[in-house]
């Protein structure tokens, strides 16, 4: 969810659309966000970031809050992250799992549907679980799902370690086919994390693949620690810029299901 630029071709990234690698996977942890209409998301799962912090280093103009008007459930099968407008500005949510549950290695997904507009960023992502004592980047970061609203068919996949962050993150983009819109309807984003490899895909095809030797030679490969995961829309920032007049408000992130499996 930090700032990121378009990479493509380099430092061993692949792009090429495959077939995902097919194995026996066993499912570890999840949520299928069944609870009723207007009910918060499960407290055994799921905690808050809460406020503006700053900008949360983006210089991001909303602020999240633990309120049941930014995370609910629909009585449908979805989790809404719902963002409006406010006397202070923009309200959102921002969830995360951590010490509450974390991954290490597997497959880790989501389906969801997502919001649109200028200056509008909803993440799924994971961060290492040390990150309150190593710090940003040294911690890790893995973008699974990041969206810049004013490109909405457009979703971002990448990482950030120490010597490979902001700018220099190891990313790339896929795009959906025919002028598709993410916002239109569901879609799968998804991570398979090894021990030396993290491939990134969109509705079962993988588009990047980050390895071991993607990273610069003087850096170092963090992601063999334990990540928590991270759902979010955050309103304005340095990645997708502030909203304009073409905004609108309300806007709602859908998430049908969070998945982490782990090979058997």
């Amino acid at each position: 969810m930090r700032q990121s630029s378009l990479f493509t071709g380099a430092l061993g990234i692949v792009l090429a659309l495959v077939s995902p690698v097919q194995g026996a996977w066993r499912l570890i942890w999840s949520d299928e966000f069944n609870g009723p209409a207007n009910s918060l998301p499960d407290p055994s799962k799921w905690t808050y970031d809460l406020g503006n912090n700053n900008g949360w280093g983006n210089h991001e103009l909303e602020t999240y809050t633990n309120l049941p008007e930014n995370a609910h459930m629909d009585g449908q099968g979805n989790l809404v992250i719902h963002v409006e407008t406010a006397l202070s500005g923009y309200t959102s949510a921002r969830l995360k799992t951590q010490g509450l549950f974390a991954a290490q290695y597997g497959r880790v997904e989501a389906r969801i549907k997502l919001p649109s507009g200028q200056g509008i960023w909803p993440t799924f992502w994971m961060l290492g679980s040390d990150v309150a004592t190593v710090g940003w980047p040294r911690c890790g970061e893995i973008d699974i799902m990041e969206n810049i609203g004013s490109q909405p068919s457009t979703n971002h996949g990448s990482m950030h370690g120490p010597g490979y962050s902001h700018e220099s993150a190891l990313t790339a983009a896929y795009n959906l086919p025919g002028g598709r819109r993410f916002s239109d309807d569901f879609h799968t984003l998804s991570i398979e994390w090894s021990r030396r490899a993290v491939r990134f895909y969109v509705d079962g095809g993988s588009y990047k693949t980050v390895a071991v030797e993607s990273i610069p030679r003087t850096a170092q490969w963090i992601f063999d620690n334990p990540f928590f995961l991270l759902l979010n829309v955050a309103v304005g920032g340095n990645f997708s810029g502030p909203p304009d007049a073409t905004t609108l408000f309300p806007q709602d992130m859908l998430i049908d299901y969070v998945r982490v499996y782990q090979e058997r």
